[in-house]
């Protein structure tokens, strides 16, 4: 259930619990921010001191202020924190702000305070923010109390950096960007991301939420809590390296990174994943405009062939497609422009804007216009004509008739984008000219740099406003695997409804040969409890008859000395593609689901796709056909196409099997042969936690 986090946005009344008129400490910061809005609710200042703080009486302690208060700012030394908590909770408060630190990322010790602390607050039906926090902030409420000023906006910052947060709004300040509210994380002992983001997707004031998190606590539950929000989360986080992987004992846990399991958890959340604060704010400021598309066939529109030939790589690697133009729209771009432009896409005025700068207007309009283009992308020169005037740099000589028509041009196309809401964002070598803010102030995202008004695209386009993938929700337990063995697995798979062929496990020569007489080869003899059977030599395929049989058996157990075998019957390898299935339980974000090109050389090839456990068959095959060997599946070079629908019904079984059992650390099904008419599990193995 979402928690009622009233009282930490919009309380009665507030207290600073350590304000000082030390400008070196913190609760001088916060305090003077908290006077900002001093008709909209009580403030109250406490100083154990007392005395003048800001100009305004200060309370020796909280008791001392006479009444109730709903919010207290805990800005004190550790020694005193819990006291500090114990009378803010005795004074009637529903919420602490714990700026405080030296708790959990202190060590055990601290840890453990920490948990005491939670406890308490919880147990008072009151909620908490931090410790080790810099504070809160609500534009919509007038609530500010944190050290820094958030211009008022859409946008809802969630944040475990007080820098980030810094740098966030300095780089969205050119685009307009604003904020709804600010949390500071902190260490989350009580009030988690997920109840923020919850509450945020709630806000009416709140368009979007922004996060840089390096500890997701449950990352399921954000991903969920994201997943249902009605509207854009944009993620950055940290700590996307490999390191965790290198001590995985299967194939699966090898190829799983934490970057992996973000991406994952981010796609079927629906979350637009980022790596920069720069990136961040290119992506909101996209977002901040509103329009967007299912579609990606997107028109690069430039004033210069260089520009566009790199804005049509950089869309490109952003994720659209930058189609050549169909003839009729052609035909339509050549009545506005003039016999030098280039109308294939992208579309080249090559020179068409100095003879009549409304050209750059008529040719967005019937890019805009054409049911063949779902996004465009503007490149190039445009805003240098009215730079001139501006005495910005940019600009032929004599440029004022050029500037004025540049300048009416910007006013129709933004008449444009009233009339087609579709995407349009503009790359400019003067993105601050007169031209540009007008298009800037009408809501399109302009940019000086290609890259950024690429991705800016690419969060917009193909990504239309509605229902997300979401996360399947995780099954109930079931008994926990007894035998984790190699026959045990395949007996947990195969009541979950996965497909193997038939198999003996066998303890001597008398068992092998009573196996052999259950069906008929050829044969395959594995030596059981290796981890990677076939890099030791504990996997014989093809033995065509018992005699052969036999004689690999005497031969592997002196080789190998395994005390258990297994017979089974030989599949048929012909016209097959060999998949790879697992399962990795993450600590944040519980089962993850590994689908790729299988067989010996799957760590080597690393063509895998993730998602999070259970995965649903429909899912499940657009992952294979994402692979970078998709088309494998569907026949090459006089092969049959494989049975893809099948292969994507096993990987729902085998995902599910996994889900249910939290007690498997790794799950894997390697290979899964897929062929034309099935899919067959040929070998399995599990890792218990």
């Amino acid at each position: 259930m979402a928690r009622d986090l009233t009282a930490l946005f919009d309380p009665r009344s507030v207290a600073v619990v350590g304000a000082s008129d030390d400008p070196a400490k913190y609760g001088h910061a916060v305090a003077s921010q908290a006077l900002r809005a001093p008709g909209r609710r009580p403030v109250h200042l406490v100083n154990r001191r007392g005395g003048s703080v800001l100009g305004r009486t200060a309370a020796t302690s909280l008791t001392g202020i006479g009444e109730p208060v709903d919010l207290v700012v805990l800005s004190v030394p550790g020694a005193g924190f819990e006291a500090a908590v114990d009378e803010a909770l005795a004074c009637g408060a529903r919420a602490i702000v714990a700026i405080t630190a030296g708790f959990a990322e202190a060590g055990p010790a601290g840890l453990a305070r920490q948990r005491a602390v939670a406890e308490r607050v919880r147990a008072a039906g009151a909620v908490l923010v931090g410790p080790n926090c810099l504070g809160i902030a609500d534009n919509t409420t007038e609530l500010y109390l944190a050290s820094d000023r958030f211009a008022p906006g859409g946008v809802a910052l969630l944040s475990q950096s007080g820098n980030l947060a810094l740098e966030l709004q300095l780089r969205g300040a050119p685009h307009g960007l604003g904020y709804s509210r600010f949390v500071s994380l902190g260490n989350q002992a009580d009030v988690t991301l997920v109840d923020l983001v919850t509450d945020c997707a709630r806000h009416p004031a709140t368009s979007a939420i922004a996060v840089y998190a390096e500890d997701f606590g449950d990352g399921r539950a954000f991903a969920e809590a994201a997943a249902a929000a009605g509207k854009p989360v944009v993620l950055l986080t940290a700590g996307r390296g490999a390191a965790s992987a290198r001590s995985a004992r299967s194939h699966t846990g090898a190829l799983t990174t934490p970057a992996d399991v973000v991406a994952a958890a981010c796609r079927d959340a629906g979350v637009e994943l980022v790596r920069t604060p720069r990136e961040m704010a290119v992506v909101l400021a996209a977002l901040g405009a509103g329009a967007r598309t299912r579609g990606r066939r997107t028109a690069v529109f430039t004033d210069g062939g260089g520009h566009g030939a790199i804005a049509a790589d950089a869309a490109e690697d952003a994720g659209l497609r930058v189609p050549e133009l169909g003839a009729a729209v052609q035909e339509r771009l050549r009545a506005v422009l003039w016999e030098q432009s280039s109308t294939g896409n992208p579309v080249d005025l090559a020179g068409a804007g100095e003879q009549r700068p409304l050209s750059y207007a008529d040719a967005v309009g019937e890019l805009l216009a054409a049911e063949e283009v779902d996004a465009v992308l503007m490149t190039g020169y445009f805003g240098g004509y009215a730079a001139s005037e501006g005495g910005l740099g940019g600009g032929p000589a004599g440029g004022s008739v050029l500037a004025e028509g540049e300048t009416r041009a910007a006013k129709e196309i933004v008449a444009h984008l009233a009339a087609v809401a579709k995407p349009l964002v503009v790359q400019s070598m003067y993105p601050h000219s007169p031209s540009c803010r007008v298009l800037a102030e009408a809501g399109v995202p302009v940019f000086s740099a290609t890259e950024d008004a690429a991705r800016a695209l690419g969060a917009v386009a193909g990504r239309a406003a509605g229902p997300v993938p979401g996360i399947v929700p995780l099954p109930a337990p079931a008994v926990a695997l007894g035998d984790p063995g190699y026959h045990g697995v395949r007996a947990l798979l195969a009541a979950g409804g996965v497909p193997f062929p038939a198999a003996r496990e066998v303890l001597d020569e008398a068992g092998l040969l009573a196996a052999a007489e259950e069906f008929d080869g050829p044969y395959v003899l594995k030596a059981l409890h290796l981890l990677h059977k076939s890099d030791a030599g504990g996997v014989v395929l093809g033995l065509p008859d018992r005699g052969a049989l036999l004689a690999a058996y005497r031969a592997m157990r002196a080789r190998l000395g395994a005390a258990a075998h297994s017979v089974e019957a030989m599949a048929d390898l012909s016209d097959g593609v060999e998949l790879i299935v697992g399962v990795h339980r993450d600590p944040r974000f519980g089962p993850v689901a590994v689908v790729g090109l299988g067989g010996v050389l799957t760590e080597t090839l690393r063509d895998v796709a993730f998602a999070l456990a259970p995965v649903p068959a429909a899912r499940a095959e657009r992952l294979l056909r994402g692979l970078r060997s998709g088309a494998l599946l569907d026949g090459v070079r006089g092969r049959p196409a494989v049975d893809v629908a099948a292969a994507a019904a096993v990987i729902e079984r085998i995902t599910e099997v996994a889900a249910a059992h939290p007690e498997i650390a790794e799950l894997e099904v390697n290979p899964l042969l897929v062929r034309p008419q099935g899919a067959l599990a040929l070998d399995a193995r599990a890792v218990l936690g």
